[in-house]
């Protein structure tokens, strides 16, 4: 069974940092693209960053949103099946539900979220002004 599990959620005050962490089933973890996304209130889910599968590269592909570049980070864990989203100088408009997915079809990311097959039962931010 193929199970993603967020954690590290919760609030924070503008200029502040969290760093989310997924982790995944280690076959699903090996194998899949993984990936981040998020739903604020009223809005559609966004895409926030991806990396490749892990035996894909030993040197992880990762990219992120233009609206998060620069102060977000995605990793990965090989050791822990774990992904993480470092999350540095947040905004009062990075409030909402993070997700983290994975595409069992693609090693390589991809902004896509139709694309992904699993997903995480999601964690809470709330940035404060």
């Amino acid at each position: 069974q193929v199970q993603l599990v967020e954690s590290g959620g919760g609030s924070v005050q503008a200029g502040g940092s969290l760093r989310l962490s997924c982790a995944v089933s280690r076959r699903t973890f090996n194998s899949a693209a993984l990936g981040w996304f998020r739903t604020a209130p009223g809005k559609e889910r966004e895409f926030i960053a991806a990396v490749s599968s892990s035996d894909s590269s030993d040197d992880p592909n990762t990219f992120v949103a233009a609206a998060v570049k620069g102060r977000f980070t995605i990793s990965r864990d090989v050791a822990k099946n774990t992904v993480y989203l470092q999350m540095n100088s947040l905004k009062p408009e990075d409030t909402a539900v993070y997700y983290c997915a994975a595409d069992r079809d693609s090693k390589v990311g991809n902004s896509r979220e139709d694309v992904y097959d699993y997903w995480g039962q999601g964690t809470q931010v709330t940035v404060s002004s």
